[in-house]
């Protein structure tokens, strides 16, 4: 039943986005690219990917970490479960 308060406001909306025309649409996308295009806004954006990276590249270290095994292949343990080393140990 949650599907037709869905259906009726995308009905809705298509309505009033036809009513609305081709020429709202052009205003919108106007100060949509004036906005976009300002150059504090590019600054935080830059900000914001910049950050964006460092979490990225924090995350992957810190999962790597997680996921290492605790004894390389020198240690003589298998480097997963059910593998065998290089000297042909098995599990």
């Amino acid at each position: 039943m949650k599907i037709i308060p869905f259906l009726l406001g995308a009905g809705v909306g298509y309505v009033l986005g036809t009513r609305a025309g081709r020429e709202r649409y052009e205003q919108i996308a106007r100060a949509y690219r004036q906005v976009a295009d300002h150059p504090s806004v590019q600054g935080a954006a830059g900000v914001a990917r910049a950050k964006a990276g460092e979490a990225v590249q924090t995350g992957v270290a810190i999962a790597k970490e997680k996921v290492a095994p605790s004894g390389g292949p020198e240690s003589g343990q298998p480097s997963a479960p059910g593998r065998a080393t290089a000297n042909g140990s098995g599990a």
